[in-house]
């Protein structure tokens, strides 16, 4: 049982290795989160809201739906800050020694995981719908149409990367919970 570490505490403390960090499944999913939050944030603030001549303000391409656009905009800063927050704590994780607080970061992974997917899920269906009953006449140069695809597609996407990190941090869990067991069988009792 010597050569036996358990995962990430035995070797909490030691130096961050960047190529490590960056091939891990979990990094790569969560960065593409990242990038598909800022897509759908761009393509809707910079493309999602069209003016008429003939009126003074901008109305959203999405059927006329101000709520459509700002759930896009919302969404896509929500998720970048969030994914920008996990991503530094998956940084931080293998310096996090105690196996408790190790759980509690990967159940509060879990738990922002499966609720982004949910609102992703959410989104995607609301964006689509109001892009399938947009009028013709409200947007006939069609403007901003590409965003608009672009941000139904990545919301679309982005459903299935949320659930991959649920997925991962799952079997981080699983991993956790093991260390944890092993902890309680093998460490000497305290005098």
């Amino acid at each position: 049982m010597d050569g036996f570490q358990a995962y990430g505490a035995g070797k909490a403390g030691g130096a961050f290795d960047p190529l490590t960090f960056i091939r891990q499944p979990q990094t790569v999913v969560r960065i593409l989160c990242w990038l598909f939050s800022v897509v759908i944030f761009g393509c809707v603030a910079n493309e999602g809201y069209v003016n008429r001549p003939e009126e003074e303000a901008e109305f959203c391409i999405f059927n006329r739906n101000q709520s459509a656009c700002n759930y896009a905009v919302a969404m896509g800063t929500l998720c970048f800050l969030c994914s920008s927050a996990f991503l530094a704590l998956d940084v931080y994780f293998p310096q996090i020694s105690g196996v408790k607080d190790r759980k509690k970061a990967v159940m509060a992974d879990i738990g922002a995981s499966a609720m982004w997917a949910l609102l992703w899920f959410v989104g995607f269906c609301f964006l689509a719908n109001q892009w399938q009953v947009s009028r013709e006449e409200d947007n006939p140069l069609r403007e901003g149409a590409d965003a608009a695809r672009a941000a139904i597609v990545f919301s679309f996407f982005s459903v299935f990367t949320w659930a991959a990190l649920t997925l991962l941090s799952l079997e981080r869990l699983k991993r956790v919970s093991f260390e944890e067991e092993y902890n309680k069988l093998f460490s000497p009792p305290l005098a």
